[in-house]
């Protein structure tokens, strides 16, 4: 009824991707809606679910504990405490249960690290025969976080890192520390500025892991409700997510540090950082858009002109890779890919054993679902700052749908480059 409402009032979309509009105008998502997409997207969030447990606990174990250790050799040698650790969305105990499971790490995640893909072996030798989660992707997605930060315009949470207040707090826990070990505060000292930006990049540690203790529960809840039988289609699982994203919308964002039985806050909650505006959408545009060109594929020489001149322009993020030859996007997601390969349900195994050329090509198949997942994900973000900024879809005013359609023209805009997937996406072909 709102779709035939919408082409009533307003005239077609113009736009090269108008079909795409029309869907997004009508409530759906960039991702067309058909059984196998939903099936693809809902097994690649489980999938992505398990390992993204691993990663929010140690990048939040990093930011709280490790800290300024130079010799940080087992910071991806999770304890027990964190392993513990209560999700605040899932669990008996939780802030908002939003996944109906325990709080604590996932059994599949536990299970891997017991095992791995050889047998049970001491932590080391999981880690270095590389069997074992990827943490060298969550840390490249926060670096991306961290170089982009400035130049996004979103929220006020990198500008307070160059406040006077966020070096006082830091100066603090620095020298906490560094109690009793001269020669680091000497060269504390004598290098303020290099242990200052330190503690910025742990800051950017703690603002992923607490956005991704929120993802991991709403993607292992949506890989309940689909065995279930809970969702119809694509645009049932992007309101969910919508709805989601309001649901947890204010949730605080902060980085305490642990010294010695004491809790200094850095990044109090009290300033009033939230998961939307500080972790959410900062997320989306550095990490799904922007990124940095794939290491080694791209000269930073300013002569070559091999990349934009602005990061506003960077464009090499999961919806611009070409996951055909390497995975090639700024961070690098064959390492994700990786990761997610040890965690897929039976009923996405079985549909790449169906397309796959042999197992080789199983992961480009995974890396090529996850793309079309990410897209659904940005359409969630999309609706969601609609709803938050413009007009209901329903809207009976002709002049709010035009506004709204401004609003999606302007967002599809970005993937007019010859680099983005959107319109790989809309085809089933594209495996």
């Amino acid at each position: 009824m709102t779709t035939l409402t919408q082409k009533a009032i307003l005239p077609p979309s113009t736009h090269p991707f108008a079909d795409v509009i029309h869907r997004l105008e009508a409530g759906g998502s960039m991702l067309p809606d058909t059984p196998e997409n939903l099936m693809q997207i809902i097994g690649i969030y489980k999938a992505y679910a398990v390992p993204m447990d691993f990663y929010w606990r140690d990048l939040l174990y990093i930011a709280e504990r490790v800290f300024l250790n130079p010799l940080r050799f087992f910071k991806y040698f999770l304890p027990q405490e964190y392993l513990d650790l209560a999700n605040h969305y899932a669990g008996e105990t939780a802030d908002l249960r939003i996944w109906r499971g325990e709080a604590s790490a996932h059994p599949e995640l536990l299970e891997f690290m017991e095992k791995g893909n050889t047998t049970k072996m001491p932590k080391l030798f999981h880690h270095l025969w590389h069997d074992r989660i990827n943490m060298e992707f969550a840390e490249a997605c926060m670096q991306a976080m961290l170089w982009h930060g400035r130049d996004m315009g979103m929220g006020k949470f990198d500008a307070y890192l160059d406040s006077d207040e966020y070096k006082a707090n830091a100066d603090k826990a620095i020298r906490a520390y560094f109690k009793g070990n001269p020669p680091m505060l000497a060269l504390y000292k004598l290098f303020p500025d290099l242990f200052l930006e330190q503690v910025r990049e742990l800051s950017y540690y703690s603002n992923l892991g607490l956005f991704w203790e929120v993802m991991a529960p709403v993607f292992f809840e949506m890989s309940d409700i689909y065995d279930e039988g809970g969702f119809k289609g694509v645009p049932d699982a992007m309101n969910f997510l919508v709805n989601g994203i309001f649901a947890i919308a204010g949730r605080p964002i902060y980085h305490h540090v642990y010294i010695d039985g004491e809790c200094l806050e850095i990044i109090p909650k009290s300033k009033g950082f939230t998961w939307l505006y500080e972790a959410a959408l900062p997320y989306v545009e550095a990490v799904f858009y922007r990124t940095a060109p794939f290491r080694g594929t791209k000269s930073y020489n300013a002569q070559a002109k091999q990349v934009p001149e602005e990061q506003k322009d960077f464009h090499y993020g999961i919806l611009y890779a070409d996951v055909f030859p390497v995975g090639t996007a700024g961070i690098p997601p064959t390492l994700l890919m990786d990761d997610m390969l040890h965690f897929l349900p039976p009923y996405l195994i079985e549909y790449y054993q169906k397309h796959c050329r042999g197992e080789d090509d199983m992961l480009v198949q995974l890396g090529i679902t996850f793309q079309r997942s990410m897209y659904n994900v940005t359409s969630a973000v999309i609706q969601a700052l609609r709803t938050a900024l413009l007009y209901p879809l329903d809207d009976p005013n002709p002049r709010h749908l035009a506004k709204n359609r401004q609003f999606f023209e302007a967002q599809i805009d970005r993937f007019l480059r010859p680099e983005a997937r959107l319109k790989d996406i809309q085809s089933d072909s594209y495996r």
